[in-house]
């Protein structure tokens, strides 16, 4: 088969497509053709060497959406089944999806229904599955204000759509690090713009609910943005700090506000295909910015590294 492979760790440069043996099948992993799959960061750190637990040679990629083509789990998966996987230790651990197959296990996959494209679902796993379970946290059925704190990321426009989409009414604010952003934030669909100057919010008012991407650096600032009985759910860490120094909940967190986080660690059957469901019946716009053959997966790379124009990078191997 052919797949991408990093042998050492450095820039784009560093994938080789190549050919290499297809995986066989063992006991409690299955075979999955790889129909597509979205580009992460960090999968773009782990190619620089920024992933001290991975080990190299290496094929990539902790996200895919595929059909299942050889089985050890007849009943829930069986040949043909359309299936999503992402996360564990896909890509880092074991090799991921960064070929025609992957062989993962089968507690790693998960069996989806939906009639989207590959290209449109290679765009949903690991971005649309983090915002909507942020969304569900944020218990947005009786929120008037919303906050995406990284409102240009992919999580963050896919929670923009999604939050439309859950709650109609809801008026949806987005962040971003650059004063002038404002008309791509509202070209974005966004109601309204908040300048992130240094990790403070440039504004006096509250909101009901903030989907903070930023994580740490802004987690305190986000708290002092509530609203009484407002939720904040802290799913991100661009902000590149990963801990809450001396935190005391105590008098960190406001009286009659709320906090909490997701992290996607696991995958849940209900919840994809919930997600799914949902898109498809609210036509959500889930279409990838960029598409890329396997070949080009260098490409790809250079491409985000370098993204000016927001949304998810796709490679489909059979484009």
């Amino acid at each position: 088969m052919k797949a991408a492979v990093v042998y050492e760790p450095g820039n784009a440069d560093a994938l080789k497509y190549v050919d290499v043996p297809t995986p066989k099948v063992k006991p409690g992993w299955s075979l999955v053709k790889i129909k597509g799959f979205g580009i992460t960061h960090s999968e773009i750190f782990t190619r620089q060497g920024k992933s001290p637990s991975v080990k190299f040679p290496r094929i990539l990629g902790i996200e895919c959406v595929g059909v299942i083509a050889e089985t050890t789990d007849q009943n829930r998966l069986p040949v043909g089944q359309k299936v999503v996987s992402m996360n564990g230790e896909m890509g880092r651990d074991f090799d991921g999806s960064y070929a025609e197959y992957a062989l993962l296990p089968n507690e790693q996959i998960e069996p989806i229904e939906s009639s989207l494209s590959w290209a449109e679902l290679a765009a949903v796993p690991e971005t649309y599955n983090t915002a909507y379970r942020g969304m569900l946290q944020l218990k947005l059925n009786n929120a008037r204000t919303l906050l995406v704190r990284g409102g240009t990321s992919g999580v963050g426009i896919a929670a923009l759509k999604l939050a439309k989409a859950l709650n109609p009414k809801l008026l949806v604010y987005g962040t971003s690090r650059h004063e002038n952003s404002e008309q791509e934030i509202l070209d974005l669909g966004y109601d309204g713009f908040i300048h992130d100057q240094e990790n403070h919010l440039d504004t006096t008012q509250d909101f009901d609910r903030i989907f903070d991407l930023v994580g740490a650096a802004t987690t305190i600032d986000s708290l002092n943005h509530l609203e009484v009985e407002g939720i904040v759910s802290v799913t991100g860490d661009m902000g590149g700090i990963w801990a809450l120094n001396d935190f005391d909940p105590v008098t960190a967190i406001p009286n009659d506000r709320y906090m909490t986080s997701f992290a996607s660690y696991k995958l849940y059957s209900k919840y994809l295909n919930q997600l799914f469901k949902l898109i498809e019946e609210k036509h959500i716009d889930v279409r990838p910015v960029k598409t890329f053959p396997l070949s080009q997966i260098a490409d790809a790379h250079r491409y985000l590294e370098s993204q000016k124009k927001p949304g998810k990078v796709v490679v489909l191997p059979e484009e």
